[in-house]
């Protein structure tokens, strides 16, 4: 697991998780987990995020020897939908989660 932290003139614009996962689906294939990107408001459009997206996909990825990058992003983040699909990433499952009760 990493954190990312992207800086911008000293100050703290952005992050993002990446999660390195060894794999036994697709012929043993490493997938390379995106989450929790985040740009500062103020600085969305501005082209902080695609960069920060494609560094992933051309730097991060083969560096670990994935060969897909995978994301999830909640049902109602539409504007997030079509920013990922602009960079060339498509909906290809259905995600389910499972709250833990809490003792």
């Amino acid at each position: 697991n990493d954190l990312l932290v992207v800086e911008l003139d000293g100050d703290v614009v952005g992050t993002l998780q990446l999660t390195s996962i060894p794999g036994m689906a697709r012929r043993g294939a490493r997938r390379l987990l995106v989450e929790a990107v985040r740009v500062r408001s103020s600085l969305r459009s501005s082209g902080i995020g695609s960069a920060v997206m494609r560094w992933v996909g051309e730097v991060a990825a083969p560096a670990v020897g994935a060969t897909m990058v995978q994301l999830t992003s909640d049902a109602a983040r539409t504007d997030a939908h079509r920013f990922y699909e602009r960079l060339g990433y498509v909906g290809s499952h259905r995600g389910f989660k499972y709250s833990v009760p809490q003792v």
